[in-house]
């Protein structure tokens, strides 16, 4: 029960911006959140390339470093790969009905739009529709295409919420890591988790010019 009321899906694709979904795993598993992680083959190779971060090659490896590296307790995390089929997230009787796919490639934007669930990713997103649960979704790409556009008005009407990783500047940013929190602070938002990242408007302004 606490797995599916309270947990989230978080699946990291190999579109850019490996940094918005590694401080959002920290918020969420600072917030007591379980996670079910979900690592594309792709992913890991882009997480190769724009960090530091080395994921060891066997997910319950993985699992462990990363465990370690947030604080979080035993069992929190679960990290699955593209084929694990038996994970709790492939099933509408027990996958957690919120999940975020952070970033998110176009190409899994489109499989999410024809329903054809090829992976646990694709099939964990379409779980979460077909159940009505929260799924966001975080496309990194510019410009998009009409393509790109008419795949996120679909699953916008499937209830999917599309929040292209835009940061903004009003709380006059001083660091990359201001822009990426402003990015997860409003994806936890949405999930209705409590963060202390960035300060709602109104909450709080900066000092004006």
């Amino acid at each position: 029960m606490r797995l599916r009321e309270h947990g989230v899906t978080l699946a990291f694709t190999g579109a850019s911006g490996a940094q918005y979904g590694f401080r959002l795993l920290a918020c969420l598993l600072a917030a007591d959140r379980p996670v079910q992680l979900l690592i594309s083959d792709p992913a890991r190779v882009v997480i190769g390339t724009e960090t530091n971060e080395q994921l060891p090659g066997r997910n319950r490896d993985a699992e462990r470093l990363l465990t370690q590296r947030y604080g979080a307790h035993d069992g929190q995390l679960r990290v699955l790969g593209q084929n694990e089929w038996t994970a709790a997230c492939a099933s509408g009787s027990g996958a957690p009905r919120r999940m975020v796919i952070c970033p998110c490639t176009t190409g899994t934007l489109a499989a999410l739009a024809a329903g054809t669930s090829n992976n646990l990713i694709e099939r964990s997103a379409d779980v979460v529709l077909k159940e009505r649960g929260d799924l966001i979704l975080a496309p990194r790409e510019m410009p998009f295409s009409t393509i790109h556009l008419e795949n996120m008005l679909r699953l916008s009407r499937a209830g999917a919420t599309i929040m292209p990783p835009n940061p903004g500047f009003y709380h006059q940013p001083q660091r990359i890591e201001d822009l990426v929190d402003f990015v997860v602070a409003r994806i936890l938002d949405h999930l209705h988790i409590s963060q202390d990242l960035m300060p709602r408007w109104g909450e709080a302004r900066g000092p004006t010019q």
